[in-house]
């Protein structure tokens, strides 16, 4: 990639979101019914406001659930899925001189925890399917594993994760840390790696993703997940994150704008397994953001938190208590496209 090239940040204006549409053979299967009416709740919100690009396993199947929804806004395309984690099998859009290239990284399960050779094919199948606008160049990059809810851009050059997903066992454990972020650098058009080496949700399977713990809200504003709970299991490594976080500069080398969110109650599984509820876990879209919402009393303080963030979108809480059964949340489901892809 040239120096032209960037990666855009999540607010800047997008062509569309991509959900994959849960099904019977997914790890969904004994909650289907919950974890349906959470994406049609999401399928509503986004048709209304641009455009939703649906992968499922089948058409038929899937279009009685979006009735509700503006049919104009929707693409189907018919794909096999292990699973239903957009963030982290969809392509990455950088833009290089202003031309869309979608990155297709591999998705090898978060470190071949869980079965992944059919999500590893879907952008592939999409680009060869025509999904995506004529103009985007589809770049295969089969070498490295990254996940989408890995990596935070601030659209202009600077990145934000962590190290414990990053410079994990059975992704690239092969390359060093300074290995990866020339890599990064090259490959994503940014020219600085925020490396995060604290912060952690029980119950989160993938090793720490930034997208679960600290957002870019503007070039110069991180929102992140503050503990201010002493007994809490968290608290040590999530004020130690804090501290990192507040010792970040920016491009202009000035202190971040930090703006804390409420650590939400403790929610538990059948099996008394404490679960990875976050308001980190939101999504930027063209007028509004959605964030989740777990049914706890820290759900509304949140959102008014991210309506002074984002005075000019419109905050909808997305009740999202069905989709922490698997251990992720609303943005983990989501995938941005920027303007000219779909």
């Amino acid at each position: 990639m040239n120096s032209k090239c960037f990666f855009p940040a999540e607010w800047y204006s997008q062509s569309g979101v991509q959900l994959t549409w849960p099904h019977a053979q997914t790890d969904w299967q004994g909650s289907l019914e919950q974890v349906i009416s959470c994406y049609r709740r999401i399928a509503y919100e986004v048709s209304l406001r641009q455009k939703l690009l649906i992968v499922c396993a089948s058409i038929d199947e899937t279009k009685p659930y979006l009735t509700h929804c503006d049919p104009a806004n929707i693409i189907y395309h018919r794909i096999p899925t292990n699973d239903t984690w957009a963030r982290d099998h969809s392509g990455l859009t950088v833009l290089d001189n202003g031309q869309p290239v979608l990155l297709d990284f591999r998705f090898n399960g978060w470190g071949l925890k869980f079965p992944a050779h059919l999500d590893n094919q879907i952008t592939r199948r999409l680009y060869e399917q025509q999904a995506f606008d004529a103009i985007v160049k589809y770049q295969p990059v089969k070498n490295f594993v990254l996940e989408g809810g890995s990596v935070e851009s601030d659209g202009v050059g600077t990145l934000l994760t962590t190290e414990a997903c990053l410079l994990s066992r059975n992704r690239n454990d092969h390359l060093s840390k300074k290995q990866i972020d020339e890599f990064l650098k090259e490959t994503l058009g940014v020219s600085r790696i925020l490396w995060l080496k604290n912060g952690y949700l029980a119950g989160d399977d993938t090793d720490s993703h930034i997208d679960t713990l600290a957002r870019f809200c503007d070039p110069q504003t991180i929102a992140y997940v503050q503990c201010t709970d002493l007994a809490d299991e968290h608290y040590e490594a999530l004020a130690k994150m804090e501290s990192e976080l507040q010792q970040f500069r920016t491009q202009s080398d000035e202190t971040y704008r930090l703006i804390p969110l409420p650590m939400a109650d403790a929610v538990y599984d059948n099996e008394g397994n404490r679960l990875p509820a976050t308001y980190a876990n939101f999504l930027i879209m063209n007028e509004a953001i959605l964030l989740p919402f777990y049914g706890l009393p820290q759900d509304e303080p949140a959102r008014e938190i991210f309506q002074q963030v984002f005075p000019n979108r419109e905050v909808i809480g997305i009740p999202c208590q069905a989709l922490l059964q698997q251990h992720g949340s609303l943005h983990c489901v989501t995938m941005q496209y920027p303007e000219g892809v779909l």
